[in-house]
């Protein structure tokens, strides 16, 4: 067998590998704490929960577009809170200072998405990392999402 190859874990007296299996517990009493919200939103009546990897990258997109100058943040709204919306108004103004300044023509940038990291903490919270890639380099965007009214909302965005 090759190193690192997966193998039967055997006893040291058996030769032949021993199946194991999970057996129900039985003779348990239920308890009286509330189901976790997963099962408690599992109506078939109400619409499906959006993928949270897919919000997550196409909001870290969206984010750095607004901060490269090619998208409004009132274009995002919806997918934000307000203090996120507030945060953004203020680095997209940053950032549009700069490329003033730095008197670079503003042509709509060329954005492509990287990997995408998503990790669920809580039931309907999410946390998540972005990598956008632009032409000249890499930009990371922290999202945490929260599940509101059926829909992931950003409540809190970082970007380096």
């Amino acid at each position: 067998m090759a190193a690192g190859e997966a193998r039967p874990i055997t006893d040291d007296e058996q030769e032949e590998p021993v199946t194991r299996t999970l057996v129900p517990v039985t003779g348990v009493a239920p308890t009286d704490e509330p189901a976790p919200a997963a099962a408690v939103t599992d109506d078939p009546a109400a619409p499906p929960t959006p993928d949270v990897v897919d919000t997550a990258r196409a909001l870290g997109l969206c984010v750095v577009e607004v901060l490269t100058g090619g998208r409004e943040v009132d274009s995002i709204a919806r997918w934000i809170t307000e203090d996120v919306q507030r945060h953004l108004l203020q680095r997209a103004a940053v950032a549009a200072r700069a490329r003033s300044v730095g008197r670079r023509p503003r042509a709509r940038p060329l954005l492509q998405v990287g990997s995408v990291r998503v990790c669920e903490p809580a039931p309907g919270v999410a946390e998540a990392a972005v990598v956008v890639h632009t032409r000249s380099h890499a930009r990371a965007v922290a999202l945490r999402l929260e599940l509101r009214q059926g829909r992931w909302r950003a409540t809190a965005i970082g970007v380096l």
